[in-house]
This record gives structure tokens, C-alpha cells and sequence, in this order.
């Protein structure tokens, strides 16, 4: 007998399918299409189970619908640009343009021993020249258009790199890479008008039905639409020009409970005071070297200085609230503005205890409300309170009902009006670094401003670059940098900031419908493929990935290069669970924790020395943890498909799969079973004759389509997988003739294609299969054979089950009864007592009470 052997099949397969063109993505109109979409990797050097998890879902998808007869588009690519790389090059010499083309042509060496159906020739990274040179052409789209602009903004500053950090790349108020302070500095940025999209960015996600409920209420959030009251509060004492401080607010229902009113660091009251009052340039200074972000102002301590200046409250003028310059105020937030009620607000409290300022309670609990001691009470807007301050509504109401009478209060004051914000910001896309997509466009001393000409795209990066100083090299490359006026000709300098890597990320599925051609989009071939009909990927791009793209394709529409149907890109989104494993360590002499790799271990001891290691219970597979498994030794030791198939079958591939060794020899144990199966099954000439058993072996194989197809199309592929090893054993256990086992094994072969594609042309291959049955037509189940003409029932005495009896299905109830009380077991167990109820549950159950 034959033995299964993967390091064979595997690659001739695969060079069969490259032979046939099989996953060539084609344009037919006669045919139905369908995109499915894996988020592109970071070409960081290697992939891992999480990657090969990811990718073996999509290409289930994939191979199944060209099975179902439509036409797939199936592509790889690239998210190539990016600080890593040029981390790498400042650290290890060298350029990052190598580092990424290595690690690419690594990682593609690394996923193509997978099988996946990927059209390769549609693979491109986003630091290609041609595909960045696009990019170019859209952002001058874009500016045309008026979504893209200049203004100055408050950034992270890292002053030892010299570079502007995202706030992730804040670590407890220092700089990820040098440690430094950073500072906040304010700098003239590029932005996309991300925010004039806010509310049909927030609405349309009730279109989104097959997006998971979580993704939708999360990119919600972060939009963060509120309904408040924007007023000003008039000021004693301030400088000229300052007569009033605008304020918006999301609890204008409080404003009887203010103590005080507090402004930004990078308010304009602010700024024009610190010029004259060194104390309190010193205090704005020591704000802003804080973070940018909510979650780094929200962690830092509160602190405030009273500035003087009082402001008078709308409804009372002779009560005087303070004004604090504040470090936890964001200016880029409503205006920059707050007024403190202390009360209802625990930052608030917290503020106003330490600066001893008044707590006024405008609202308590209805049922034993207390005042306010060092714990605010902010309770549900939805709950009902008693409210002790109001303008005019009832002294019980919730929080909403009393947010929209106070705005309705202010407006017919003439105090204020309502208005409806959004807590998205418009995106800042400029970059300080040197391994990103340039910025088009030349700064002129006589034009200004000056879009580079589409006809001298793309503007490529320099390769002559070095990384022995802190900073952009882009700013220190003067035959680069400095080019003359595309408008006047005179001496101009060209744009040295590059593009944020989220706007690469955000438009390559659109590009991966005409990779190639020489306009971002193609007109037939991005209205024939979108729009993405399944997206598969990580919860942890919820939020602004799919935000940003969401953004790009109105713009794209807006600027000719998607049909508008293509709006909302991605019809369908999956976010797949993570793969974990175990982590193994020792410590060194220091006691510092020291990893290892899963193959430097056996039974919990390292191989190379015998040292017990210490097992940390399964994590997300990480490179710092050492707990990754390269599918490359998988693959060496097992085979493609048995890493394709335990990836599937362990765990719904929207929770995490925890990746182990013998899960591994066990998924490659019941594939070798398959093998054995189909090979007796093909040397089996004469075999069992057709007889009784044919029937059973058939229904059984209907019933296998019919199961597997439901788990694949509900993205429930290890039901799926459960199915086939039913299968399996039906199959293995049956007495059924040759014919009827051929017939089965050869359905077998196509149900398994999907997920064990090589196994599976191997199987077919032996049964006599016509041509590939990557390419075969998906069987159909026949809904006469699903229907059982018989049922088997329990039989329970007193609640206790005694026998089971087959009958035919519609045997009446009183038929059942006899068969049931004949029962040899049933007899037995009644010892000739008689029974006093007979209860038939059709289709279920037969219940005897005794």
C-alpha cells in the first residue's frame, strides 16, 4: 500500500494549478464574480500560524465560490512602508527598501508551500514606485477637491529623533524609540477632511449587516456623534480680543452645578497669555510635554493654574466662575473649552478637590441621594434622577430628557444653541520620515504652495539616502529636495514630509482590481470586481483602518476613481480569533526572563541543555515571546495540508485556537486515514457487491454536501471539518458496493478541497476524477436524499432510557406504541408490570410511565 507522503503531492500540485492558470483572476460576464479580500501583511520578516490562519480562511472562501462557478479575485500584496524598516537601517546599517524586498521575498517563500488559490500576478508592495506614484496622483485628486489641506497642529515631537510620533508611539510621556521627552509642538500638518464625512460615516453603518456588531459599535464610537449646547461665557479681566470664551458641551443640564471653566494649553487665551507671564508659560511648557492623546491626558495627573481671569455665568452675572489653564483640555475637541461641574464629572472632582473649588449637586439618586463626597455620581443618561438645580423641566427625569430641555432653555434664552459634534478629527497624514509615500507638491516663495504635475509622477524616494543623523534624511538631500517651480520655474523646495502608512493601506483593495494600470483604477475592471465581498482580518483593525478606507472610497467617488456603488468597499467583514501557544522560559543570572522556541523544548525541558523551563499558560503567538510556530517546519514535518486542516477544525474561527503539537499529529493522523481510505477504495476492483448498504452510503454522502456547504457558507469551518470526519467514518465503516464508495470518496475529495486542496487532488486523482477538482463543479446535494424515510427513537421508562427502535417515519402513534412495548429490552425491563401512560413524541422519543 501507498503511503501518504506531502513532501511529494504537495508541490506537484501546486505546479499543476500554476500550469493551468488555475487562480488567474478574469473578467467574465457570464459569470457571477466574487472578491475576497485577506488584510495585506507587514513584511516583517516572517509569518506565523496567526498569518497562516488567516490566509487558509480566505482561500477556503475563494476555492469554494470558483467551485460554485463564479469568477474570483483572489490577491496578495504588500503594506511595505513604514518605521520598522527604517529602524532597521538606522540599527543594522543597510537600506530599507533591501530589508522590505527581502523580507518580502521571505515571507512569499514562506506562504506559497501553503497552496493558497492567490493570484500572484497581482501582487505588488505599497513602496513600489508604481503603486505609491498612484497614491500621488489621488492625493492631487483629493486636493483639488478640497479633502485635503495644510494647518498648523498640535503634534508629538520626539526631539532627539527629530520626528513627529502617532500617540501609540508615546510610552509613558517618552519617545518609543530614543526614550526622550516629548514634547508638544506645534507644526504645519497635511489632513484629509475625514471629519466632514462624520455623520455618513456613522449612518451608513447601519447598511453594514454583514459586519460583526462589535467592529460597527466600536468605528461608532470613535465617531462619536453627541448632541450638546455651544455658549460663551462672558470674561472679566482678559486681554483684548478674549472678551468671551466659547464652550461646547455634551451636559448643558449641569450648568447650575459649575465651579469653573477651564481652557486647553494650546488655547489661543492661553497662548496669549503665556507671552506675558513667565509662570505661566512655564506651566503651558510643562503641559505639553505631555502625550496628544485622550488615553495620555486621561492617565496623567490633573493639574490646573487659575489664570486670573474670571468669566460670568450665563444666567447669573454676578456669580463668577474661575478660568484655569488645564493639562487634561484637548483643543482639537469642541473649543478647546470646558466648564467644570464637579459633581457629575469625576475628572471634574478630582480637579475641584485638589484646587479646593465649590461642588454643587444638581441632581441625586431618586432613592436615597446623598451629596457628592470624592466619588462623582454620573449615573446612565437613561436613569430617571431628582433633580435638586434645573431650568424647566420636571424635578424627576433622566439625563436625555434634561440635556434636550436645557438646550431647548438656552436656545430661547438667547444663551446658546444646540449643536451636534462629532468626536472623529480630521486625519493628519504628514509624516517626518524619510520610508513613506512622498507628498506631491513643491513649496514656492512666490506660488506658495505648488501640486507637482501628474506627468512627472511618481516622485520617487531618493536611494541615496543615509541614517547616520537624527531627523529626515529627505531634509538634508539637496538634489532632491531643492527643484524649481512646476508653476514659475524659479528655486523651490519639494514637500520632505511623507504620507502616514494608513493611507497606503487604505485603497489597495481598489487597486488590486487593475494592478497594473496606469490610472489608480481602471473603469471596467473596479466596476466588474467591487466591491470586496469578503474581508477577512484582525479585531485590532477595527477602528481606524477600516475607518480610513471607508473615508478613501467616498473620496475615490468623489474624484472619479470608484463607481459609487463602492462606497462602502468591503460588503462582508470577518474578524478572525488569534492563534496562541505556550510560552517557555528561563531566567538568567540577573533573573531576567529568557524565551524559547517551541522547538527548543521537549517535555518541558530545553532540548539543547536538559534545563527545566517554566510554561506560561498559551498567549498570542509573539516574536518577542518566542511562541511562534513557523509554518515552514509544519510544513516540513506534516505538510500544507495538515496545518490548513487543524487551523480549521479546532476552534470557530472567530474565537482563538490554541496551536499545539499533538493537535498538529492529530489532524495529519486522520488525513493519512483519508489517504488509506481512498487508496483501498481505488485498488478495489471488485469489492462489496451493490446492495442494501449503497442507500445508507449515498444518503450519508448527501447529507455530508448538504452540512459542509451550510458550515463554509457561515463561516463555521470546523463544523464543517466535524462533518467530514462523520464522513469519514461512515465511509470507512460501510459495506456499500465499489460503485457507491467510489462515488462517496469522489464527493469526499471535493467537500475536503477547500481546506485540504493537495490531499484532495490526490484522492480525486486515484477515484478517476476528470481533470483538477480545484476546477470541478461544487456537488449539489439532492433533497430527496436528505430526506430520512425512516427514524430512530429512545425508548425511556420512568425517565431511564431501556432500548431504541427504528420505524418508519410516519408510522401513526399508535403503531409506534405496540413496536415499542414488544421491544424485547422494553419487555424485560417492565417484568410484566403494565404501564400506566404511553407517551409518543413523533420523531423523538417514546416515554413508558411505569
Amino acid at each position: 500500500m501507498s503511503r501518504y507522503d506531502p513532501a511529494v503531492s504537495e508541490p506537484k500540485w501546486q505546479q499543476a494549478w500554476d500550469e493551468a492558470g488555475v487562480f488567474l483572476a478574469r473578467r467574465d460576464a457570464a459569470k457571477p464574480k466574487y472578491y475576497v479580500l485577506e488584510m495585506f501583511p507587514y513584511p516583517s520578516g516572517r509569518i506565523h500560524m496567526g498569518h497562516v490562519r488567516n490566509y487558509t480562511m480566505g482561500d477556503v472562501i475563494a476555492r469554494y465560490k470558483s467551485s460554485c462557478g463564479h469568477s474570483v479575485l483572489h490577491p496578495m500584496g504588500w503594506d511595505a512602508f513604514g518605521m520598522p524598516a527604517e529602524n532597521a537601517a538606522m540599527e543594522r546599517g543597510g537600506h530599507p527598501k533591501d530589508w522590505t524586498y527581502n523580507n518580502i521575498a521571505d515571507m512569499r517563500a514562506q506562504m506559497k508551500p501553503l497552496g493558497l488559490s492567490i493570484d500572484w500576478s497581482r501582487e505588488f508592495a505599497t513602496c513600489d514606485p508604481e503603486y505609491y506614484g498612484q497614491q500621488q496622483a489621488m492625493f492631487l485628486d483629493f486636493l483639488e477637491k478640497g479633502l485635503v489641506y495644510r494647518k498648523a497642529a498640535v503634534v508629538n515631537w520626539d526631539p532627539v529623533d527629530m520626528t513627529v510620533l502617532a500617540n501609540e508611539q508615546v510610552i509613558d510621556g517618552k519617545g518609543w524609540r530614543s526614550g526622550a521627552p516629548v514634547e508638544r509642538r506645534e507644526l504645519t500638518q497635511w489632513f484629509f477632511r475625514i471629519s466632514d464625512f462624520a455623520g455618513e460615516l456613522l449612518s451608513a453603518l447601519d447598511t453594514l449587516e454583514k459586519w460583526p456588531e462589535k467592529v460597527r459599535l466600536m468605528q461608532a464610537n470613535w465617531i462619536g456623534k453627541s448632541r450638546g449646547l455651544e455658549f460663551g461665557f462672558s470674561t472679566i479681566g482678559a486681554p483684548d480680543g478674549f472678551e468671551r470664551i466659547e464652550v461646547y458641551t455634551t451636559r448643558p443640564d449641569t450648568l447650575l452645578g459649575a465651579s469653573f471653566c477651564a481652557i486647553s494649553p494650546d488655547h489661543p487665551l492661553a497662548k496669549q497669555l503665556e507671552r506675558h507671564d513667565s509662570k505661566i508659560a512655564e506651566f503651558v511648557a510643562e503641559c505639553r510635554r505631555v502625550g496628544t492623546s485622550e488615553e495620555a491626558l486621561e492617565k496623567a495627573e490633573k493639574k490646573g493654574m487659575d489664570t486670573g481671569i474670571r468669566v460670568r455665568h450665563p444666567f447669573d452675572t454676578s456669580w463668577e466662575l474661575p478660568v484655569y489653564i488645564a493639562n487634561f483640555i484637548l483643543m482639537d475637541y469642541g473649543t478647546g473649552a470646558i466648564f467644570g461641574c464637579p459633581a457629575h464629572d469625576q475628572r471634574d472632582l478630582d480637579f475641584a478637590r485638589k484646587y479646593d473649588l465649590p461642588v454643587i449637586d444638581t441632581f441625586v439618586a431618586l432613592e436615597g441621594g446623598e451629596p457628592v463626597g470624592n466619588e462623582a455620581f454620573v449615573p446612565p443618561k437613561t436613569e430617571k434622577v431628582k433633580w435638586l438645580k434645573n431650568f424647566a423641566w420636571d424635578p424627576v427625569a433622566t439625563g436625555e430628557e434634561a440635556v434636550a430641555a436645557a438646550i431647548a432653555f438656552c436656545e430661547d434664552k438667547g444663551v446658546g444653541r444646540g449643536v451636534t459634534n462629532y468626536r472623529l478629527r480630521d486625519w493628519g497624514l504628514s509624516r517626518q520620515r524619510y520610508w513613506g509615500c512622498p507628498i506631491p507638491v513643491v513649496h514656492c516663495a512666490s506660488c506658495g504652495v505648488v501640486p507637482e504635475r501628474k506627468e512627472n509622477l511618481p516622485v520617487r524616494l531618493p536611494d541615496d539616502v543615509s541614517f547616520d543623523k537624527p531627523g529626515n534624511p529627505l531634509d538634508r538631500h539637496p538634489t532632491w529636495r531643492d527643484v524649481p517651480c512646476p508653476d514659475c520655474g524659479q528655486p523651490a523646495k519639494r514637500e520632505t514630509d511623507t504620507m502616514d502608512t494608513f493611507v497606503d493601506s487604505s485603497w489597495y483593495y481598489a487597486r488590486f482590481t487593475a494592478p497594473h494600470a496606469t490610472t489608480p483604477t481602471a473603469p471596467e475592471d473596479v466596476d466588474y470586481w467591487m466591491n470586496v465581498d469578503q474581508y477577512i482580518g484582525g479585531i485590532e483593525h477595527a477602528i481606524l483602518h477600516l475607518l480610513y478606507s471607508r473615508f478613501f472610497a467616498r473620496a475615490m467617488h468623489l474624484t472619479g476613481h470608484l463607481p459609487e456603488k463602492a462606497v462602502e468597499p468591503f460588503n462582508a467583514l470577518f474578524t478572525q480569533g488569534m492563534v496562541t501557544h505556550e510560552i517557555y522560559m528561563t531566567r538568567d543570572a540577573a533573573g531576567r526572563p529568557v524565551y524559547h522556541l517551541p522547538e527548543e523544548v521537549e517535555e518541558g525541558k530545553l532540548k539543547a541543555t536538559g534545563a527545566p523551563v517554566e510554561i506560561i499558560p498559551s498567549a498570542k503567538m509573539s516574536k518577542s515571546k518566542k511562541n511562534v510556530v513557523d509554518p515552514v517546519n509544519i510544513i516540513r514535518d506534516f505538510g500544507a495540508d495538515t496545518a490548513r486542516w487543524f487551523i480549521l477544525s479546532d476552534s470557530p474561527p472567530e474565537r482563538d485556537v490554541e496551536w499545539t503539537s499533538a493537535g498538529a499529529e492529530a489532524a495529519f493522523r486522520h488525513l493519512s486515514r483519508v489517504w488509506r481510505l481512498a487508496d483501498e477504495i481505488a485498488r478495489n476492483d471488485g469489492g462489496e457487491a451493490a446492495g442494501g448498504e449503497d442507500e445508507a452510503l449515498l444518503r450519508a454522502m448527501h447529507r455530508a454536501i448538504a452540512d459542509v456547504t451550510q458550515g463554509i457558507e457561515g463561516f463555521a469551518f470546523n463544523t464543517s471539518v466535524a462533518k467530514l470526519y462523520a464522513f469519514t467514518n461512515t465511509l470507512a465503516k460501510s459495506k456499500a458496493g465499489v460503485a457507491a464508495k467510489r462515488e462517496a470518496m469522489r464527493a469526499m475529495a471535493q467537500l475536503m478541497s477547500p481546506m485540504t486542496p493537495h490531499l484532495a487532488e490526490e484522492v480525486w486523482a486515484m477515484l478517476g476524477g476528470e481533470g483538477l477538482v480545484a476546477v470541478a463543479p461544487w456537488p449539489k446535494a439532492d433533497p430527496a436524499m436528505l430526506v430520512e424515510d425512516s427514524v430512530t427513537l429512545p425508548i425511556q421508562i420512568n425517565g431511564k432510557k431501556r432500548s431504541e427502535i427504528t420505524v418508519p417515519k410516519e408510522m401513526v402513534a399508535e403503531e409506534v406504541e405496540k413496536l415499542a412495548l414488544a421491544d424485547e429490552a422494553v419487555a424485560k425491563a417492565l417484568a410484566g408490570a403494565q404501564p400506566r401512560k404511553v407517551i409518543v413524541v413523533p420523531g423523538r422519543i417514546v416515554n413508558v410511565v411505569v
